[in-house]
């Protein structure tokens, strides 16, 4: 599915990009209203459209797009205000997502509209390996996390767990033993435009070996990022159902 991207500001529009691209969307990207409109020739199946470009208001663009092409468009923008909305959608819009938001989130509406308007649903793959669907919780020596129930037991006992340190968790379960970059976490855990401070995976990461109650289930690979092992345990742990 090929999506056109209107964005002017290359640290949002690269990260979003490159996140789009990781479910299987190929994403041609504009920083210009003009840029846009031309870039509609070549017939994409979904316009992202953010509403304050450099040369042109965005609401002028959709009004253009809508006049010329029956493309779907969903605006991504900073104006959260209900006016913006309702004008964007009465304009022609089919969606409208106020910053900051998740990828994940996007392609969520990417799929709603496209049921809407076509009728048909993509299903692009994920950027990395889901865990593996098993009746019942994910075992690692004596850690077992269920992602049904989203609860950790450690030796029995329940390991209780922010929302956060459980993704974080069930992420690096995802691939024991693999180490996954600082960049591929974030993007996962948190998604690309997460923008705040980059210590808050180190926060997690220290409160996670604290809960679990050795620092060796989490190791760190220096200046690349981490991995989940299981302390004492000289091959790689595995899933068990």
């Amino acid at each position: 599915m090929r999506l056109l991207l209107i964005e002017d500001d290359d640290r949002i529009a690269g990260p979003l990009t490159e996140g789009l691209g990781r479910y299987g969307f190929t994403v041609d990207h504009v920083r210009t209203g003009a840029a846009g409109l031309a870039g509609t020739d070549g017939a994409p199946d979904l316009v992202l459209l953010d509403l304050g470009l450099p040369d042109m208001d965005g609401l002028d663009v959709c009004r253009s797009l809508r006049a010329r092409s029956a493309v779907p468009i969903i605006m991504i923008t900073a104006r959260g205000e209900e006016a913006d909305r309702i004008v964007g959608l009465e304009l022609g819009a089919d969606d409208y997502l106020a910053k900051p938001f998740g990828v994940r989130e996007l392609v969520a509406r990417i799929r709603a509209v496209t049921r809407r308007t076509t009728g048909a649903l993509p299903f692009p793959a994920p950027a990395h390996p889901a865990a593996p669907e098993t009746p019942g919780p994910q075992l690692l020596g004596s850690l077992e996390i269920n992602r049904r129930t989203r609860q950790v037991r450690l030796d029995g006992a329940e390991v209780l767990l922010t929302p956060r340190e459980f993704d974080l968790l069930a992420y690096l379960a995802e691939d024991p033993g693999t180490v996954h970059s600082r960049q591929q976490i974030m993007d996962s855990v948190w998604d690309p435009h997460f923008f705040g401070p980059t210590k808050t995976l180190d926060a997690h990461v220290a409160a996670l070996r604290r809960k679990l109650g050795d620092p060796a289930w989490i190791t760190t690979a220096r200046g690349v990022g981490f991995r989940l092992t299981v302390p004492g345990h000289d091959a790689e742990p595995g899933a068990a159902g």
